[in-house]
């Protein structure tokens, strides 16, 4: 870039996309932040006095959660057993509080993701997580990635030669938006587990002798070409926003 040789096309932040970001940013935070406290709560239960720690060690999250948020820990905060129980109603109202988050991070996320791009999160496996996060890596302005194999190379799902003597293979790519790739593994886990044309594609791959891990860089490549034809026909629709000239 600074001997001018440069001739990539920076993402626009002018559009939808940019929106998108923006409310992933708070939505990511409240995820960890949620993510910390019920760690909190498990660390605390295992510490906590044995009729606590009995009382609350077998019980799921959802019902930990409910219980420990309506529970009455006592009046005297200086007896351990009602400090604990004090404590963990705080951090279940803390946990159900980031759910609320998250859930209206993810309604709002939705809208915008839909009016963005609407045939993408009608692909099989893709989520409003994956989608802002495959939209955010595409940018507002998709056209600058010139191939779909391009956006593959973007997403590090692009296959790396490591052909050796009479061996031809190729493997993973370790470089490129990890975050985009990680939503490109998420989506291929969905589809393994559900949808049947990938599930039949995996068993033949496995009886042709493939790996998993290479099979799992097969579907990364087919999904993120499936991907970019959504995102860059629902920009080809969609007047540009970004300034003239």
């Amino acid at each position: 870039m600074l001997s001018g040789r440069a001739k990539g096309t920076p993402k626009h932040r002018d559009g939808s996309v940019e929106a998108i970001r923006g409310l992933r940013v708070v939505r990511a935070s409240a995820v960890k932040a949620r993510t910390q406290t019920i760690n909190q709560i498990k660390s605390l239960i295992i510490t906590a006095p044995a009729a606590v720690r009995e009382a609350l060690r077998s019980l799921t999250t959802t019902e930990l959660i409910r219980r420990l948020a309506a529970g009455r820990p006592g009046a005297d905060p200086t007896d351990p057993a009602t400090a604990v129980k004090l404590a963990l109603k705080r951090l279940a109202r803390r946990y159900r509080h980031l759910s609320e988050e998250i859930a209206d991070a993810d309604a709002d996320l939705r809208v915008l993701i839909a009016r963005t791009a609407p045939g993408l999160l009608a692909l099989p496996g893709v989520g409003t997580e994956t989608a802002g996060q495959l939209l955010v890596t595409a940018g507002d302005n998709p056209e600058r990635l010139v191939s779909e194999a391009s956006f593959a190379h973007l997403c590090a799902a692009a296959p790396v030669p490591a052909s050796s003597g009479r061996t031809d293979r190729h493997r993973l790519n370790r470089g490129g938006d990890r975050q985009a790739n990680r939503a490109l593994h998420t989506i291929v886990l969905v589809r393994m587990r559900h949808d049947p044309r990938t599930r039949d594609y995996v068993a033949r791959r496995t009886l042709e002798g493939l790996k998993t891990k290479d099979i799992f860089r097969c579907l990364k490549r087919f999904v993120a070409r499936e991907v970019y034809h959504h995102v860059t026909s629902a920009f080809s629709s969609t007047p540009s926003t970004s300034p003239a000239t």
